[in-house]
């Protein structure tokens, strides 16, 4: 009977491990099938045009400047706040008051967040329809996966590290910077992996902010239109599939792209460490 259980467990394992390979695969197959016939040189780096012949290269850079707005401003917050928690804290109303907060931002949707950058950033601030009041209201949206994953990159560093960094004389400080966080950098790096994909994702709150001017932004201060905001726009207004699933692939390859690049930069730092 007990064999019988694993093996109904291990058939479950395999179905539902199989069930998600399939479903990537759909996905992706279908955007591929979808949208490739569009894929040129002038669809990619040419400037938007109402007429149908124009490219998305303004919506690309609009996606690369929120991508990296995004992550300057959140990156060292949530870093320094998982620092915080994991490191420094003690249990109490304190540290309590700060994971409700954390665990309340990552339910919140996103159309709430884009009402609140649009009255804080937009209005109140008067940075107007730009990229950076979106970057900075995606900068929110991101926090709770980079404080979680710091969280648990930090809890991975065997205590014998820092006990051995203490030993030698080294300061908490000392021991947190030359030890901890360089042995924790490879987990911190998957959670900006992991916020990259969301930001590219985001189309709610980016349109409630950043605005939808389809040209070529002359900084972060100016509105634009990113790739997912173009993609919905499109599909609203003429039902453009095929043009949707192009970018659709532009926005696939960018994730992989910068996906790659932070997993070198980890093997990197890895490598200086050891």
């Amino acid at each position: 009977m007990r064999k019988f259980r694993e093996n109904i467990l291990k058939l479950l394992v395999y179905l539902s491990a199989l069930f998600t390979i399939a479903s990537l695969v759909v996905i992706v197959g279908f955007i591929f099938i979808k949208g490739i016939g569009n894929m040129n040189f002038n669809f990619l780096f040419n400037n938007y045009s109402a007429s149908g012949d124009g490219g998305i290269f303004p919506m690309i850079i609009t996606t690369l400047y929120t991508v990296l707005v995004s992550i300057v401003v959140a990156t060292p917050i949530g870093i320094l706040a998982a620092i915080y928690l994991q490191e420094y804290a003690k249990k109490g109303k304190a540290v309590t008051a700060i994971r409700f907060a954390t665990e309340s931002l990552s339910g919140i949707p996103s159309i709430v967040y884009g009402l609140f950058g649009g009255i804080f950033f937009v209005v109140t601030l008067k940075m107007g329809y730009s990229i950076v009041a979106g970057s900075l209201t995606v900068a929110i949206i991101i926090l709770p996966v980079i404080i979680r994953t710091t969280e648990e990159a930090l809890k991975t560093v065997p205590q014998s590290y820092r006990e051995s960094s203490l030993a030698l004389g080294a300061t908490k400080f000392q021991t947190l910077y030359k030890v901890v966080l360089p042995s924790a950098v490879p987990g911190i790096l998957s959670g900006v992996i992991l916020s990259v994909g969301r930001i590219i994702g985001e189309s709610a709150a980016i349109l409630l902010t950043a605005g939808t001017v389809a040209k070529m932004p002359g900084g972060i201060f100016d509105s634009a239109r990113t790739l997912t905001v173009h993609s919905y726009l499109l599909t609203k207004e003429s039902g453009d599939i095929a043009t949707a699933a192009s970018i659709g692939i532009v926005l696939i390859v960018i994730v992989l792209v910068l996906n790659m690049l932070a997993r070198f930069v980890a093997k990197k730092l890895n490598k200086a460490n050891y």
